[in-house]
């Protein structure tokens, strides 16, 4: 029997934008217990909580100072485990944000390793002395030339001791060093205390860098940024499989009806298929990310706009290379993208509810479990930020800097792209009603709400039947009744074809077509067996259905499905 999770839909939540309960203008644990019959009634079956452990925020609490615990700001653990019995009840699953390839500068761990070289928890972290000959502290001196993700230096100097920590994204994020077993076993038991506690699961942060090579080779030299990608010594390292392993050895064997979701940044597909085969016993599923940088160029400071051949050849190696062993995780949007329908659709009012609804048919009708992110089934678009000064991301700021000051770009060169791409597209407070902050907050958000809430807003698509909201519903929906979504075949169709996105699924007797025009002007997709399906079955359409012919409105998706023999 297949595992529940392959018919699930995932609903990710980032706490501190979705609901304001006691007015901070930061959301909570209880604005989430408030809204739990939103997600209820949309039909997930799962909800993914980014972090809420205590943390300083400098990552929005993807840097954590204590794992067995509620930040104060969020709620505390009595809160969570009403939270957690509330999802019950509605018969969804909760699974936590795993952060443990870095702990917060702040966690006791990472104070007792900083308070000197003896110290019994030194090699929980990884520090290196200067480079040889160089004075410490000094520009070059850092022990590699690897870049932070966040800008700057991945080694940060301290003084007290004289050498350096390894933080791959912020210098408040120091990496833990998984060679030591010591850490390991911490973190399992972290784990377990979780999953005891009710917890279905974890989604795993950046879970392909915990292993390090321990030489930590340099990075390449490039001729852009001062710092190069040392990524070749610390994504999918050495040992990662056997950390993985060992990990579900000690934390989820035995325990059947957990979810166990990797992030990671420049995975293979060769290697997704070695972390989510369940003979090997290491995860369910992963998150890469080759289709949401299929419009990125080889300079970061340019768009590149999108062509649909590309995301087509992305998407379609992942079905074909996970079609026999492992899992696909389907997503368009999360906290570290823009808003799809800005991105991939069209926004503006003559197509934003169209596009939306059909890149949401396009992504749910592959192989694999779908995420849905928070408002991304209102439609939710990017904000119109004007200046860095309405920015609140550490990835926009530190990039910002390091463009302006060490590359040369000029602010508006590097600010029409953050507008496009940057994180905190996807980090304005949900937009629940007319009301002023959307509904999110009776105080001031944390992050300025969208100004279009008052056309895009739960309250307003609850009582439409044609709103992006419903029709959300009626996807997962024929994902929970029709097996064809979950266990048919995926064959690409048209790869050349730069408007249609057009596949099929086959389970047994049953066949679906798939059809997402790309476009804001209506098509004919070159089918081969066109008369064929014009008489098949419409199962679902985000449009007035199409003429016998399948031309397709502008941005228009459609779901046929028919019986095949043999």
């Amino acid at each position: 029997m297949d595992p529940w999770w392959k018919s699930a839909v995932v609903y990710q939540i980032y706490p501190r934008s979705f609901a304001d309960a006691d007015g901070d203008g930061v959301g909570d644990l209880r604005g989430i217990i408030g809204h739990l019959d939103h997600l209820a009634g949309l039909g997930v079956d799962v909800l993914w909580l980014s972090p809420v452990y205590p943390s300083p925020q400098d990552d929005n609490g993807y840097d954590i100072s204590d794992y067995q615990d509620i930040d104060p700001l969020f709620g505390d653990l009595d809160v969570f485990d009403e939270l957690l019995a509330g999802v019950h009840a509605r018969g969804m699953r909760l699974i936590m944000d795993l952060v443990v390839n870095h702990s917060s500068d702040e966690h006791p761990w990472f104070l007792e390793s900083r308070s000197g070289k003896t110290s019994p928890k030194r090699d929980w972290y990884w520090w290196r002395p200067p480079r040889e000959g160089m004075e410490p502290g000094a520009p070059g001196a850092e022990p590699t030339n690897w870049a932070a993700a966040f800008g700057g230096s991945a080694w940060e100097f301290d003084a007290r001791t004289g050498e350096y920590y390894l933080h791959l994204f912020s210098r408040k994020q120091p990496d833990l060093n998984w060679e030591n077993e010591q850490v390991r076993e911490a973190v399992y038991t972290m784990m377990r205390w979780w999953l005891d506690r009710g917890v279905d699961g974890f989604r795993m942060d950046v879970i392909n860098m915990i292993s390090k090579d321990p030489a930590l080779p340099d990075g390449r030299v490039s001729d852009r940024g001062v710092f190069p990608d040392g990524a070749a010594g610390y994504v999918n390292g050495p040992r990662v499989h056997e950390f993985l392993q060992e990990m579900h050895e000690r934390v989820f064997a035995g325990r059947d009806a957990v979810l166990t979701v990797g992030e990671m940044p420049g995975v293979t597909i060769e290697e997704a298929v070695l972390f989510t085969d369940p003979r090997r016993r290491e995860l369910d599923m992963v998150f890469q990310f080759d289709h949401v940088w299929a419009d990125r160029g080889e300079d970061p400071w340019q768009l590149v706009p999108l062509k649909l051949t590309r995301l087509k050849a992305i998407l379609g190696r992942w079905q074909a290379g996970l079609a026999e062993r492992g899992w696909n995780s389907l997503y368009w949007n999360n906290h570290d993208q823009p808003r799809a329908v800005s991105r991939y659709g069209d926004d503006g009012p003559a197509h934003r509810v169209a596009s939306a609804k059909m890149l949401g048919t396009v992504l749910h009708l592959h192989r694999g479990t779908p995420y849905v992110y928070q408002g991304e089934e209102l439609g939710m678009t990017n904000h119109p930020f004007e200046t860095i000064a309405d920015f609140r991301d550490i990835e926009a700021l530190g990039q910002y800097a390091e463009a302006t000051r060490k590359e040369g770009r000029t602010p508006e060169e590097v600010l029409t792209v953050l507008r496009a791409r940057g994180r905190d597209n996807a980090r304005t407070p949900m937009q629940w009603d007319t009301s002023p902050h959307a509904g999110f907050t009776t105080g001031r958000p944390w992050l300025a709400v969208n100004p279009n809430h008052d056309r895009i807003n739960a309250a307003a698509q609850y009582e439409d039947p044609d709103s992006v909201y419903h029709y959300y519903r009626r996807l997962i929906e024929l994902r929970h009744t029709e097996p064809a979504v979950v266990d048919g075949d995926f064959r690409m169709l048209l790869p050349h074809d730069e408007r249609v996105y057009a596949f099929t699924r086959r389970f047994g007797a049953t066949e679906l077509l798939v059809l997402g025009n790309f476009t804001g002007t209506p098509v004919k997709p070159d089918l081969p067996d066109a008369p064929a399906w014009s008489s098949a079955d419409l199962l679902l359409t985000n449009l007035t259905p199409p003429p016998p012919d399948l031309t397709l409105a502008p941005w228009q998706a459609v779901v046929y499905r028919r019986r095949v023999e043999g």
